[in-house]
């Protein structure tokens, strides 16, 4: 299929990924994640005390936190202070159900860990960087409190990562594209997020049509796409937490 995107990829290519651990002095594990332009810190804060409704549960919990800083758009947003708004309150949401399908929270025994995503360029595809990078903060903070004894075991399930894909409008023909940037995610129709874990299952779907429709085979082509891309993540995640997580696809 030929290039029909601004910056040259193919319909089934990532961004340039880069994902580098321990940025953060203080917090028990941290990344910066790239994807193409887009760079989301990733902090993993471990809390000695989980919400109240987990007492007496023996189970532990993981939550995070989204954010944007004021430029890391094109013009500056106002500092979200109350976490409560809609669109940051949903992905941070969605970051911390994606992060609890990876891990065996009871080796938390009533303890949390916060998981903070701060983007710092947006460049489209910040939630699922923030999915993607947030794991590995995670891994590498579960990681570090089994080192110092603090839990019994890692206690790492799967591997998970989440990725964009499109339909972008060629002449009368909808092409499936992978990892959409800004320009690309402004302009599209059809737009979903997929989170997968390394078995091949899906954790979340998320998607919508904002003009148009697309069919059954259109969406089965989409995961397909999906799938792909997140396989690659894993083996980026692998690269950093392999040695104490080897990936088994």
């Amino acid at each position: 299929m030929s290039n029909t995107r601004s910056d040259g990829r193919a319909h089934n290519q990532l961004r340039p990924i880069k994902i580098t651990p321990n940025v953060s002095e203080y917090a028990e594990g941290s990344v910066l994640v790239e994807f193409g332009r887009t760079r989301v810190l990733c902090t993993a804060t471990y809390e000695s005390k989980a919400p109240s409704w987990l007492l007496g549960t023996g189970a532990g919990w993981v939550t995070a936190e989204y954010g944007m800083l004021p430029r890391s758009t094109h013009t500056r947003i106002k500092r979200d202070k109350s976490l409560t708004g809609g669109r940051t309150q949903e992905i941070s949401r969605l970051i911390g159900r994606s992060l609890r399908s990876g891990v065996d929270l009871s080796v938390l025994n009533e303890k949390q860990i916060i998981v903070d995503c701060d983007v710092i360029n947006a460049d489209g595809g910040t939630r699922t960087a923030a999915v993607t990078g947030g794991f590995v903060a995670l891994a590498l903070a579960l990681k570090k409190l089994h080192g110092l004894s603090e839990i019994k075991a890692v206690g790492l399930k799967h591997y998970v990562s989440a990725i964009s894909v499109g339909l972008l409008e060629v002449g009368e023909t909808q092409t499936p594209i992978l990892d959409l940037n800004y320009e690309e995610d402004s302009d599209i129709g059809t737009d979903m997020n997929f989170v997968m874990n390394h078995k091949s299952e899906f954790v979340e779907v998320q998607g919508t049509a904002e003009e148009g429709t697309f069919t059954k085979k259109q969406l089965f082509t989409m995961m397909d796409i999906a799938e792909a891309g997140c396989k690659e993540l894993f083996i980026h995640q692998e690269k950093i937490i392999g040695s104490f997580f080897p990936l088994n696809l």
